[in-house]
């Protein structure tokens, strides 16, 4: 038997971690943090248990990569989706709704990573992380930054911070008040992006 190229041991890993991680939002999503194993992971992604520690040094680390990958691909699919535009402000707008949907429609899996965040190990710096940031970054330059390295770090800690209030047992924030204030503070109009029903909230513009 032929021995398999570089390239192609390298794209067979590729794939296995896509499918690692593609496992743990859905399992996470579904039953939890803590009734998810990385037993059950590896199940799910039809993998060996010990290539989940191999690729990853815990669950807590896995599920931040994980929840990363798939911010990273909804904004990108909401930033490309039809029409296209190289419109700075619309893309913005779909960069906002994209993470507020995220909160919206997979509560259980963002309240979880927000929670993670904020333990003892922090924010992890993956490669996931990065394809992500460099996205936001980039949202940022094209919005007319004049300084990215000064405005990226305060759009993400905006959405950071949106994405708690939507999740705050006990006293969630209306996501229409948040996309609102977000919006205003950047002169976004009401109807870029992706707006919701109803119209903006009482008293906003």
């Amino acid at each position: 038997m032929t021995p398999r190229s570089p390239s192609v041991n390298e794209e067979l890993r590729r794939r296995s971690r896509e499918r690692i991680l593609a496992a743990t939002v859905e399992l996470v999503g579904r039953h939890g943090y803590e009734a998810t194993t990385l037993g059950d992971i590896a199940e799910r992604a039809g993998v060996a248990r010990g290539l989940v520690s191999y690729y990853f040094p815990g669950k807590r680390q896995l599920l931040q990569s994980a929840v990363h990958r798939l911010m990273h691909l909804t904004l990108e699919e909401a930033l490309e989706r039809e029409p296209r535009t190289e419109d700075g402000a619309e893309r913005l707008a779909r960069a906002i709704d994209a993470i507020l949907g995220l909160a919206v429609d997979r509560p259980t899996l963002m309240r979880t990573h927000m929670a993670g965040i904020l333990q003892a190990e922090g924010f992890v710096r993956c490669e996931e992380q990065q394809r992500l940031a460099f996205l936001l970054r980039d949202t940022v330059e094209r919005y007319g930054s004049e300084d990215v390295d000064r405005d990226y770090p305060l759009l993400r800690a905006l959405l950071m911070g949106s994405v708690v209030a939507v999740l705050l047992p006990g006293a969630p924030m209306p996501v229409a008040r948040l996309r609102a204030e977000l919006f205003h503070r950047y002169g976004l109009a009401w109807e870029s992006g992706m707006p919701p029903d109803g119209g903006p909230p009482d008293g906003m513009p």
